[in-house]
């Protein structure tokens, strides 16, 4: 076999062994994800956290008066009670 042959078949078996370290890793995560999962602990992922919402100064003018009508409703009960 020439020098070349010999690498090729060293990397390919390279290759190998870091596909199945790869492998045994990803049993590992795996594993671990469900013991964390089973105890009630969150796990975080890049997908659950969301951008901040943002509401417009309209949208809080909005809220705002409807919370001040429901503590009129409530204040106005009082008084007939």
């Amino acid at each position: 076999m020439t020098n070349i042959a010999k690498a090729i078949d060293r990397l390919r078996e390279e290759r190998r062994e870091a596909q199945n370290q790869v492998q045994k890793l990803g049993e590992a995560i795996s594993v671990l994800e469900k013991l964390t999962r089973s105890s009630g602990a969150k796990v975080h992922t890049v997908a659950s956290h969301h951008a901040k919402r943002v509401l417009s100064a309209a949208g809080r003018r909005r809220i705002s008066l409807a919370q001040k009508a429901r503590w009129a409703k409530v204040r106005q009960a009082r008084k007939a009670a």
